[in-house]
Parts: structure tokens; sequence; C-alpha cells
């Protein structure tokens, strides 16, 4: 058994000028090491990119569906594409982690209070040991709230979810256990 690194809709449409993400450069170097550690213990990276509706900036006919440049995507990688803000419904995903003989998750990318948070429930709803790095994912500010603070609430909240298989283990990226 091994881990799967998932990252989720670090596509460039979701990194513009118009909505700009906290600590956006910062987090790519840190998903790059990361991804780095997990295949050299032998796991899994899968790239969850959003297949967004005719006119969005994730449409796959729109720039913004790609992927962002920095990203380091390597021969090996999966890419599992989906259409809502669970990467496991009506995806590849859950197959491609059970074909691969995952037994852990590591869940990383943007946006923290949706996709990362609607993935982060799903995998624990679904049994899966699930590391949260608590500098491995991304939003916006909001209106009602900073995005600091955003990320500060949903780390505390994996960390204490109840859930199968417990809540999720919080920890910063270069924390993440591989073994």
């Amino acid at each position: 058994m091994r881990p799967a690194l998932i990252v989720i809709d670090m596509q460039q449409g979701s990194f513009t000028d118009a909505s700009p993400r906290h600590d956006a450069a910062g987090l790519v170097q840190r998903l790059n090491r990361l991804a780095a550690g997990v295949r050299g213990a032998g796991g899994l990276v899968v790239f969850v990119q959003h297949d967004g509706p005719e006119g969005d900036p994730h449409h796959p006919d729109a720039p913004g569906w790609h992927l962002l440049e920095d990203l380091e995507v390597r021969d090996g990688d999966v890419v599992v594409h989906k259409t809502a803000c669970d990467s496991f419904l009506g995806t590849t995903l859950d197959a491609v982690l059970t074909e691969n003989r995952i037994d852990r998750l590591i869940v990383t990318g943007c946006a923290t209070d949706y996709c990362v948070d609607t993935t982060v429930r799903s995998a624990l709803a679904r049994g899966y040991r699930t590391v949260v790095p608590s500098d491995g994912h991304t939003t916006a500010d909001r209106s009602h709230l900073p995005a600091t603070k955003i990320i500060e609430h949903h780390n505390a909240v994996w960390a204490d979810f109840i859930a199968p298989a417990g809540p999720a283990t919080v920890c910063p990226c270069a924390e993440v256990p591989l073994n």
C-alpha cells in the first residue's frame, strides 16, 4: 500500500489578478517538493482538473483550464477530470486509487473552502486515511473572511472531523509522512 498526493484545481483560471490566491507561488513550490517526495516514496501523484461548462474559465477549451505552468507534472502522474466540488463524484478517482493500491491520501490544492474541503470530507467518509498539509491549500479572500482565516478554520475542522478512519492529520507540507 502507498500514498497518493491529490492536487486539486491548480489551474490557470483560478489564479488570476481578479482572484488572487493566498501565497500562490509558495504553494506551488511546496506542492512540487511534496510531489517529488511522494514519487520518491513510490506513491502516486494525481492532478484533479475541473472541467467547467461553456463560458467558464475552467472549460476545457478555455486557457484557464490548463494547469499552472510552474506545477511539475511528470510521466506516471495521473490526471482526473471532475465537474463538481467533490473530486470523487462522477470521476475515476476512486477507481484509480483502488487500482494503484492507495491506502492514504494527501489532499492539496485550490480552493480550501470549496473543492479541497469537499474532497477531504468525501475521502474521510470513504474511509481513506487522509492527510491535509496545513500549508498545502489556498483560497482567495472572501467578502466575509480573509483567505488566511478560511484556511485556519478548515485546518481546525479537518483535524477534528468525525469519520470512519478518524479525522484528517493536519501538518505542514514539510512534515507530511510519506511511509
